[in-house]
């Protein structure tokens, strides 16, 4: 049996304010019923346009989404959003409280709109023993699904501040089983010369570490 969806246009919920949806109808699969999966638009020009709830926001609903024959994960992809790996030569260090922890000059650079540079790092350029992996994962649609490790030392450093992508989305495959870090948490050097620690929407979410 194929998915069908099932009312004339249901108006049991308050309009979306983003979509300014009224009528919503519910999907059946199989007999399996999803409750206002499916919402109409009344602006005459989206009249032909039927609208799906994303994944699991308000409820059961959707388990998959695809572009063409790729499936997505967490959210649309934005078109006017770009992601870009590259490899550099540059001498990259990265120190946490004065300690050396990360240094290279084979980094990956990953350029996101929207976002400071992050620079990925081979693991065996990366004191890894000073940091110890969490249960922290991560998703993003256009990188795949990240794991995390803590800093071990006695410091404010927050958690999980940093990353690998061990499975990456095919776009950004260089940076695969590569190391970054928070560069609004941490202190690098590129070539020499300090950076700056950006200001980002992190710098007020990262996660603190627990106390003891």
């Amino acid at each position: 049996m194929k998915p069908a969806l099932r009312g004339a246009g249901n108006p049991r919920r308050a309009p979306r304010p983003a979509s300014g949806g009224t009528l919503f109808y519910d999907l059946d699969i199989d007999g399996d019923l999803l409750e206002n999966a499916a919402w109409t638009f009344p602006a005459a020009d989206l009249a032909d346009h039927i609208a799906f709830e994303w994944f699991r926001r308000t409820g059961r609903v959707l388990d998959h989404w695809y572009e063409e024959e790729e499936e997505i994960f967490v959210h649309p992809r934005d078109p006017h959003k770009r992601v870009d790996a590259i490899p550099s030569s540059r001498h990259l260090v990265v120190r946490i409280d004065g300690t050396v922890v990360a240094g290279t000059h084979r980094p990956v650079l990953l350029f996101e709109t929207g976002l400071p540079t992050r620079s990925y790092v081979p693991r065996e350029d990366v004191r890894l023993d000073l940091f110890e992996p969490t249960d922290h994962h991560t998703g993003c649609p256009y990188k795949g699904t990240a794991e995390y490790w803590s800093w071990r030392g006695e410091s404010d450093i927050p958690a999980n501040v940093v990353w690998s992508y061990p499975d990456p989305l095919p776009a950004v495959g260089p940076i695969k089983g590569l190391l970054a870090f928070y560069n609004e948490a941490v202190d690098i050097t590129v070539d020499g010369e300090p950076q700056e620690r950006p200001v980002t929407h992190f710098t007020r979410t990262l996660p603190q570490r627990p106390q003891a």
